[in-house]
Formats: structure tokens, C-alpha cells, sequence
């Protein structure tokens, strides 16, 4: 996917000291999605709740969640890491700490957040570490960023059974996946939101790994 990514990048999280610093004001984005023009940061219908996921790159992750029934609007950004408003080539760099990350407005009573957390478990490899495929660096790992306890549950639970539907087909690595809580959220920049409606023809890394992710519960409300 990305045009850094025949240089060497740390394969460990920067900390506070070696992180880049960053800048105060964000970077320039698009204000309304591509595909349905709603706006990218809201305001949202009365009702929704949000998800953040990290599976690897951003662009054919976020198109599996805007497809779907029940989701608003949909985005690509940086989470999880420590510089602020960072660009795409400075996480590219592996020194911001942040992943490539979607952020889901969805309404719950549409599809459950059990349900986004299924097709997220079914559309990558969670087992790779710091990597998805041919991507590789920290910004490429799996993680759910939780909004509140529900979501903690549910992606719990989820991760639990899918590391052993994993184990019963035959993966010996375990999940990797990391679940943590939401934090500072940055857009991406404006070319990268819907990238593959843009660019129908353009990159996609991800590929799950054929087996069936077990139901993880009932689904979280905000």
C-alpha cells in the first residue's frame, strides 16, 4: 500500500521521548464521505454509536464497514499511538505509535456491534503481529478500540472464541489483536477517505483467514 514501505520501520510501539512531535492543528481532510455524502464527523442521527477498528490497511478495511446495512458513515484515521495530527508519512514511519485504523458510525438497532466485530475478526489474519500480509509495521496491527464497557465485552469475548476456532483449524500462533480504549482519533487525509470507491482498481492488503469468527455475544449499545 504505501509508498514508504520499502524503508526499514521499527518493529516496536515509539515511546513519549522518541515519538514525533507532532502538530496542533489537525491535517486537512474531506468533510462529507464520497459514497453517501453524509458528513465525516458528524453530526450523526440520533441513536448511533461508534467502533474503531485496526486490521491492516485502512483503505479495503474501511470499505468492508460502509457496505454494510446499518452503517452511517464510515472513515479512515490514525489511533493508539502518542503524536498529534500526524501525517500519513510520519505513521508510515513507525515513530507515531498510531495504527491505520476505521472509525464506524453505525445504528445498533441495524447490526449489533457483535456483528461489526465478526466481520472484523473474519477479514484479516489477527494472528500476524505487527504486520497483515505483505504490510508490515506497527501501524498494520490488529486492534479494537473500545468505547465503553459493552464494547469491551463483546470484544472480548469474540477474541477469546476466535483464538479457539483459530487453534481448532489448525493456527498455532495466537491472536494478537489488541483491545484497548478509544482514544485521540486523527483523519486521515483527504485522499485516503474511501480510497477504494475513488479507485476502484486500487490496493487492497487484506485477506481473512477462512474460518467463521463464533457469535461473541449480544451486541453493545452507547
Amino acid at each position: 500500500m504505501a509508498l514508504f514501505e520499502t524503508f526499514r520501520k521499527p518493529a516496536v510501539l515509539p515511546t513519549p521521548e522518541t515519538a514525533l512531535p507532532g502538530r496542533r492543528e489537525p491535517v486537512a481532510t474531506a468533510e462529507r464521505h464520497f459514497v453517501n455524502s453524509r458528513p465525516l464527523n458528524g453530526p450523526h442521527p440520533e441513536g448511533c454509536a461508534v467502533a474503531t477498528f485496526a486490521l491492516g490497511c485502512f483503505w479495503g478495511a474501511e470499505r468492508l464497514f460502509w457496505q454494510l446495512p446499518g452503517v452511517s458513515v464510515t472513515s479512515v484515521g490514525y489511533t493508539g499511538g502518542i503524536t498529534e495530527n500526524p501525517t500519513y508519512e510520519e505513521v508510515c514511519s513507525g515513530r507515531t505509535g498510531h495504527a491505520e485504523a476505521v472509525e464506524v458510525v453505525f445504528d445498533p438497532d441495524v447490526v449489533s456491534y457483535a456483528d461489526l466485530v465478526r466481520v472484523f475478526f473474519e477479514s484479516h489474519d489477527p494472528t500476524q503481529g505487527m504486520r497483515q500480509g505483505n504490510d508490515v509495521g506497527t501501524q498494520y496491527r490488529s486492534a479494537i478500540y473500545v468505547h465503553d464497557a459493552a464494547q469491551r465485552a463483546v470484544a472480548e469475548a469474540a477474541r477469546a472464541a476466535y483464538g479457539e476456532a483459530l487453534a481448532l483449524a489448525g493456527y498455532s500462533e495466537p491472536v494478537t489483536t489488541a483491545i484497548e480504549p478509544a482514544g485521540p482519533y486523527y483523519f486521515a487525509e483527504d485522499y485516503h477517505q474511501q480510497y477504494l470507491a475513488k479507485n476502484p482498481g486500487g490496493y487492497c492488503g487484506l485477506g481473512g483467514t477462512g474460518v467463521a469468527c463464533p457469535a461473541p455475544g449480544p451486541a453493545a449499545r452507547p
